[in-house]
């Protein structure tokens, strides 16, 4: 079982201190609907990857993008407050594509469900 490393910690204590960031002290309105959904950390803890996403049509991934990028030095700031670091990494924002590819899969799965069962229901009345 691999142990639960610096890097793992670190990057939870981002994830949900810049939940509770993006909750109670940025008002942008580009990042009212925003979800921080992963945070991964490099080896030497220098650079954080933090994953969005984006909820109801209230902004789209740009939107964010450019809201993160405008109040990026805030998050840091903010970030360095509270986690008390040695270091704080660099911070990069990235959209998070995987939920949108999961409802992909979902769909075509369903879609190809539907098909195999028209198919089995015109068989069987034959």
């Amino acid at each position: 079982m691999k142990p639960y490393d610096r890097a793992e910690r670190v990057s939870g204590l981002i994830q949900q201190t810049l939940s509770e960031i993006l909750q109670r002290s940025i008002k942008d309105p580009r990042l009212s609907s925003v979800s921080i959904t992963g945070v991964k950390m490099t080896a030497d803890l220098k650079l954080a990857r933090i994953y969005f996403v984006t909820s109801g049509q209230f902004s789209s991934r740009e939107e964010a993008a450019a809201g993160f990028r405008k109040a990026h030095g805030y998050i840091k700031r903010a970030l360095a407050q509270s986690l008390e670091l040695r270091y704080m990494p660099d911070l990069r924002f990235f959209y998070d594509e995987s939920i949108e590819y999961g409802m992909h899969i979902e769909r075509v799965i369903k879609r190809l469900h539907e098909e195999n069962e028209s198919d089995h229901s015109t068989t069987d009345t034959e």
